[in-house]
C-alpha cells in the first residue's frame, strides 16, 4: 500500500524521520528535509496532515517519493465518550489508507479523569481495539499497539510492558501488532524474549528509537535524546528486532525542547549521522547480539 520511495542515501536506506522531531516543521518543511538528507521515509503526525489537509498531505508525499511509514496516533479508548473516540479511530483508519501507509500507531489511553480502577481502563483499551481491527483490517490498516513506559501510565497509556501489547494484539486479531520503541521498552527484564515472541508472530509493525536522557525534564515527555546520547543501548534493541525478523523502517521519533529549538536541517544532520555511527550495521546484521 506504501508509495514506492525515493533513493535513500547511502547508510540510510531503512531511516524514517518521525514530524514529531521536526515540531517546528510543517509538513511541507518536513518533506523537503527529509529528501534533501537522503531520507526516504516519514512518519506521519495527524496534526500535521491536518494543517496541510489529508489530500495535500497524500499530494505532498506522493510527489516527493516518499514512503509513510506510519501514521500517529489513533487509540485514546479510555475517555469518557467512546462512541467519539470510536469515530475518530476510524477517521484516522481512513487518514492512513489514504496517505498511503498501512501502520497506525495506537497510544492506547491512561485512567479516566478521577478513577483508580486500572483494571477497568485495560479492559475498555482492549474492547475498543477490538472492535476497530476489522475495520482497519478491511481498510487494508494494521493496527500498531505502542506501550508506554510505566511513567506514563496515569495519563496516557495504561498499556505499559510489551509483552501487555503483545496479548492485546493477539487478542484482537485481524493482523493487529506492535510498536517497539527503544525508550518506553529499554527497562523491561522480558524485553529480548517478548520482541523475540513478537517477530514469531508477525507482530512488529513499528521500531521507534531515541535515547533516554538525564537529569529528567520537569516535563518528563520531553526527556527524549538522540540516539547515542542517552542510556539505552539502542544497538542491542535495534539487533534484537532485525534478529526477530523485522526488515521495515527504523523511525527517529524525538520529543525534546531542545531538539525542537534547533534549526531542522541541522537536527538531521545529527540523526543521519547517528543512525550510520549506531543502526546501519544492526539493519544489516541480524544475527544474535552478544
Amino acid at each position: 500500500m506504501s508509495q514506492a520511495a525515493s533513493a535513500p542515501a547511502p547508510g540510510l536506506e531503512r531511516l524514517s524521520l518521525n514530524t514529531a522531531t521536526t515540531k517546528r516543521w510543517t509538513l511541507a518543511e518536513a518533506v523537503a528535509g527529509c529528501t534533501a538528507a537522503g531520507i526516504a521515509g516519514i512518519g506521519l503526525w495527524r496534526d500535521r496532515v491536518a494543517e496541510a489537509g489529508l489530500d495535500g498531505a497524500a499530494r505532498l508525499v506522493r510527489e516527493a517519493g516518499l514512503t509513510v511509514t506510519s501514521l500517529c496516533r489513533g487509540g485514546f479508548f479510555t475517555g469518557p465518550d467512546a462512541a467519539d473516540a470510536a469515530e475518530d479511530n476510524r477517521r484516522a483508519v481512513d487518514e492512513a489508507a489514504a496517505l498511503g501507509t498501512d501502520t497506525l500507531i495506537l497510544v492506547c489511553g491512561g485512567l479516566p479523569t478521577g478513577s483508580k480502577d486500572l483494571p477497568a481502563a485495560r479492559r475498555s483499551v482492549a474492547d475498543g481495539i477490538a472492535a476497530l481491527a476489522p475495520y482497519a483490517e478491511a481498510h487494508g490498516v494494521r493496527l500498531a499497539i505502542e506501550p508506554l513506559h510505566p511513567m506514563f501510565c496515569a495519563d496516557r497509556a495504561v498499556v505499559s510492558t510489551l509483552g501487555q501489547a503483545i496479548d492485546l494484539a493477539d487478542e484482537a486479531g485481524h493482523g493487529t501488532g506492535v510498536v517497539v520503541d527503544t525508550y518506553h521498552v529499554w527497562w523491561d527484564p522480558e524485553v529480548e524474549r517478548q520482541i523475540a515472541r513478537a517477530g514469531a508472530a508477525g507482530m512488529i509493525h513499528a521500531f521507534q528509537v531515541c535515547d533516554w536522557l538525564l537529569p529528567l525534564p520537569a516535563d518528563v515527555l520531553l526527556g527524549r535524546g538522540h540516539v547515542g546520547d542517552g542510556a539505552i543501548d539502542i544497538p542491542r534493541l535495534a539487533r534484537l528486532v532485525a534478529e526477530a525478523g523485522y526488515q521495515g523502517w527504523t523511525e527517529v521519533e524525538i520529543f525534546n525542547q531542545e531538539v525542537w529549538d534547533t534549526p531542522g536541517e541541522k537536527t538531521l544532520r545529527t540523526l543521519t549521522e547517528r543512525h550510520r555511527a549506531y543502526l546501519a550495521a544492526a539493519e544489516k546484521d541480524p544475527s544474535p547480539w552478544r
